[in-house]
């Protein structure tokens, strides 16, 4: 393996150089670790993050010596950064990023839709947030470093995967020769051209989408606001379409769509693109000057593979599933997978639930895929019509959108949403007496408390119980059934939510009963509430014997799965 070159250059970025440390299998130490996470992006930094929350001990591997260079993946929903909070990272991103709420559609020039992602002081993030890739990555694994339960390999390269009913050996090479890994368990997190997916000889099945955009970050000063701007057949790209978003340190990220017949080398040669891009500058009335930061080539799919469990061999991110851009649902589906298998690999390696457990992530989160694909492909459809007549629809809808709210629903990008993990073997049957709340198998909602915070500040490392009660006591049998269901030896956090009574760090007052209204309860009401935030049961009167079967099942634990 040869040195990699040197560090990508950025007009505003200060990219690191990660030395290659030589690892003790090289000098023939032979150890087999609990968790080797493949791919030191978002995805696979976050699932280190969260095993090392519970717990575990992790290696990460990346073949590169620095982050990925260019802005990349750009927005982060509110239930990423809901999820982000529990790694300790979430306010760094806050602080360096945009947030936003609106986005504004053009047809020819005219305004003819506004995006408006709802938005309350009930909620703590926004609903979307722009930030690069780069410091992402760089938050992520600034807050990884401090982790001594995790250990970096820069300069790694995955060559092969031999899977074994007990371990995985992988194929390592690096400057100072190859090596054996050996784990428990691997966690491929290395992208669209997976290293370890090739190796075991998988495909990804799917659809290739119409369309072609280049993605292009500039640098400008502008005072314009920060939201997402869709425009259709407009002056700068005429007859097709650009997506404009403002990210921090003054980039400006500009998608615009190729003609069907464009060379691509000849459309990625930077004068190319540097005409193209000032004529979209000039079409938005932008007159500072600019340069180009970073520019690649985009082309949509809807592709996953068919198990993202193979034994021991797991799945996360563009490894496991490639989506479409529009609607922003790539890195935050990413996100999702880390924290959702996270857990059940702390829970099995700790002897806590059995290998089962860890059937329950592909069908959760290819399920979360497949609904991504769905939703997706109308967006990808309408933005990039796949042949005339689909044009002709999308633009008729454009044309009438000013005058009709029905064609004006046609243009709604369909933002990222959190996945429901409706049937999911892990869960219980919903009690149909609730009339609200969040139903089973969803996300828990975040919930302002006054002075104490937001609700989601206050969830357990593991398991979190939430209990309704309108003096702030909790019956004894409920303290005792939370002491004996534990994730990574952590017993689950019971968290009273009171309408009355004191305050203090198991409790949260709801004085004006706005906790309880949103979670369709009444007093002596209860929520079990995973470690990744999804309800796993409810239940509009507490019983000892309902919340103890719901934790078995939760855990997939035999006698009850």
């Amino acid at each position: 393996m040869t040195r990699p070159a040197a560090n990508p250059r950025s007009l505003y970025f200060d990219y690191p150089c990660f030395d290659f440390v030589r690892p003790p299998e090289l000098d023939g130490e032979v150890v087999t670790h609990e968790v080797v996470v493949v791919g030191a992006g978002p995805v696979g930094v976050t699932a280190a993050l969260e095993l090392a929350r519970h717990g575990v001990r992790v290696v990460v591997l990346d073949d590169k010596a620095s982050f990925n260079d260019g802005s990349r993946a750009i927005c982060i929903a509110r239930h990423s950064l809901e999820g982000l909070q529990q790694l300790d990272v979430a306010e760094r991103f806050m602080a360096a990023g945009l947030p936003w709420t609106h986005g504004t559609s053009y047809f020819r020039g005219q305004p003819v839709f506004r995006l408006e992602m709802p938005h309350s002081v009930e909620q703590r993030f926004p609903p979307m947030l722009n930030l690069q890739q780069q410091f992402i990555e760089q938050f992520l694994i600034e807050r990884a470093q401090r982790e001594a339960l995790i250990e970096f390999r820069w300069q790694s390269r995955v060559e092969g995967v031999t899977p074994g009913a007990q371990q995985v050996t992988l194929d390592v090479a690096t400057p100072e020769g190859a090596y054996h890994l050996k784990a428990a368990y691997v966690l491929a997190a290395d992208g669209a051209r997976s290293a370890v997916r090739q190796a075991l000889g998988l495909k990804l099945h799917g659809a290739a989408h119409e369309g072609r955009y280049v993605i292009v970050d500039v640098k400008m000063a502008s005072d314009h606001p920060t939201e997402r701007r869709a425009f259709f057949d407009c002056a700068g790209n005429p007859g097709a379409t650009v997506l404009v978003h403002r990210q921090p340190q003054d980039i400006w990220r500009i998608d615009y769509q190729l003609d069907e017949h464009d060379d691509e080398s000849e459309a990625l040669a930077e004068g190319t693109i540097h005409s193209k891009v000032a004529a979209i500058i000039a079409m938005l009335g932008e007159t500072a000057p600019w340069e180009l930061e970073w520019w690649s080539i985009y082309k949509a799919y809807t592709l996953c593979l068919d198990d993202y469990r193979h034994g021991r061999v797991l799945f996360c991110g563009d490894a496991a599933h490639l989506v479409p851009i529009f609607g922003v649902r790539g890195l935050n589906s990413g996100f999702a997978d880390a924290l959702n298998i996270g857990w059940k690999l702390a829970c099995v390696l700790r002897g806590e639930a059995s290998d089962a457990l860890l059937d329950s992530y592909s069908p959760e989160r290819r399920g979360a895929t497949l609904d991504i694909f769905a939703q997706a492909s109308k967006s990808t459809r309408f933005m990039s019509p796949p042949t005339r007549g689909y044009r002709l629809l999308r633009d008729a809808a454009l044309a009438l959108s000013p005058a009709h709210e029905f064609a004006r629903r046609l243009l709604d990008p369909r933002q990222s949403q959190p996945y429901t993990y409706a049937g999911s073997a892990l869960s219980c049957d919903d009690d149909p007496s609730f009339t609200a709340g969040p139903v089973v198998g969803a996300p828990l909602p975040d919930g302002h408390c006054g002075e104490q915070g937001y609700l989601l500040e206050h969830l357990g490392r593991g398991f979190t119980v939430l209990y309704f009660s309108a003096d702030g006591r909790a019956p004894e049998a409920l303290h005792a059934a939370c002491a004996a269901m534990t994730v990574a030896d952590v017993p689950a956090r019971l968290l009273v939510i009171a309408m009355r009574g004191a305050m203090d760090a198991q409790t949260l007052r709801d004085v004006d009963g706005h906790l309880f209204a949103a979670h369709g309860a009444v007093d002596g009401s209860c929520y079990l509430v995973r470690p990744d935030r999804h309800v796993c049961a409810r239940w509009r009167q507490w019983r000892a014997d309902a919340l103890s079967h719901a934790y078995v099942r939760a855990m997939a634990r035999a006698e009850d799965v």
